[in-house]
């Protein structure tokens, strides 16, 4: 694991990671109503997790995306958050741009876990993985010499493509000899499968992302940041994993800005040198410096300036202003909330921002109460304990992807 957290840093940094998952489900209820004088009407000062209903949305401008979602579940920015996790988690600790894409697609594309909203950046991502992946079986097919079949080429590619989604390089060709083996004996077509693998691989993009500057480019940073903080190659993974749903160069920015805030908070710096940091990496530092001003906080007027969408450029400036402001979790999580727009996309930020200071219960902290509300919460702590601690479970066959020997 690349990650420099010390043991004494540890609990806070488990802390802020569990501190996104609560400040999305305590943002679902409200998801993207902008008008913020409804969701007082709604909410009043406490309009945490809510169950998510179309009433809500009645005399006030928004968009009702969560239909059939329940108080304590998880927004889609937070399915995301999963598979990035669960991706670090078998990587043990380390990026694997191939495993992350095959992950998601896997989760979100057709027969997958998730239902529920599709945001632009998943919708292209997926559309991406599939043309990528098309292209490269064309590339791979033009350049075989072996003398095979309309019928042997088909079965082949379906032989090698389990392989190419999830393996790479030296890996491949022991796997694939012997899951071309199960059809065919003859040498020369188990090895016009490995070229067949071996050119696809070749030519699968890490950039998969869409051309999309919207939040969903920093709200699954914080396990990425948990696995490598502290470390110099920070930055370079950040934007590996960015490029991957967000192929922007204002996306990576502004992520590059939100994971240098996450680290220097996981390191245990405090908040005005983190904003100070964070800033530095920023496209526009402007909007942040006049975000931080003020003295007292203003959410719902820092919407109104910065704008409520979930364009980066005006989460960001609403994202330093409520941290240079709030003084406790669950005020930050509140102020969030009461701004309104895409609260769940800026909790992914602000939750675990606030977490790294204040830790877990105590006047400041991420209320017991709101931690136990969170839908499948046993599971998704014990992965965060895993990732932080580096309690890995046991390295599965990694030359057999699931289903594998059946093709």
């Amino acid at each position: 694991m690349p990650n420099n957290v010390s043991n004494n840093r540890k609990p806070s940094v488990i802390a802020a990671l569990s501190g996104g998952w609560v400040a999305d489900a305590a943002s679902l209820g409200l998801h993207w109503l902008y008008d913020s004088q409804r969701i007082q009407e709604v909410g009043g000062e406490s309009p945490e997790f809510l169950p998510p209903k179309a009433d809500y949305f009645k005399g006030g401008f928004g968009y009702f995306a969560h239909d059939g979602k329940q108080s304590g579940d998880s927004s889609h920015y937070g399915a995301a958050t999963g598979v990035l996790t669960d991706s670090l988690l078998a990587g043990r600790g380390e990026l694997n741009i191939r495993d992350y894409q095959r992950r998601f697609r896997a989760f979100f594309g057709p027969g997958g876990q998730w239902q529920g909203y599709i945001d632009n950046p998943t919708r292209v991502t997926l559309n991406n993985l599939n043309t990528i992946e098309q292209k490269a079986i064309e590339q791979a097919q033009s350049s075989t010499t072996a003398d095979l079949t309309d019928e042997q080429k088909r079965i082949l590619v379906q032989k090698v493509l389990p392989y190419t989604r999830s393996l790479s390089g030296d890996q491949l060709a022991k796997p694939v000899r012997r899951a071309i083996d199960l059809t065919y004996h003859e040498t020369e077509v188990q090895e016009a499968g490995v070229h067949l693998a071996e050119t696809i691989d070749q030519h699968l993009l890490p950039e998969s992302g869409a051309n999309d500057m919207q939040l969903p480019a920093v709200s699954k940073l914080p396990p990425l940041v948990a696995s490598y903080c502290g470390s110099d190659k920070l930055m370079e993974v950040t934007e590996a994993a960015v490029r991957v749903t967000n192929h922007n160069e204002d996306a990576v920015a502004w992520a590059k800005c939100a994971a240098r805030l996450l680290d220097q908070l996981f390191q245990g710096e405090p908040m005005p040198a983190a904003l100070d940091a964070a800033r530095a990496e920023a496209p526009n530092q402007e909007s942040l410096t006049n975000a931080q001003t003020g003295s007292s906080l203003g959410a719902v007027r820092a919407g109104d300036t910065f704008g409520r969408t979930c364009y980066l450029h005006e989460a960001m400036p609403v994202i330093f202003h409520i941290l240079s402001h709030a003084t406790s979790y669950t005020e930050a999580v509140r102020a969030n909330i009461q701004c309104g727009g895409d609260s769940c996309g800026r909790a992914w930020i602000i939750g675990p921002a606030m977490a790294a200071l204040h830790g877990v219960g105590g006047e400041y902290g991420i209320p017991l109460s709101w931690l136990a509300r969170i839908k499948d919460a046993p599971a998704i702590l014990t992965n965060i304990e895993s990732l932080v601690n580096g309690t890995w479970a046991p390295i599965e066959q990694q030359n057999e992807p699931k289903g594998c020997p059946v093709q």
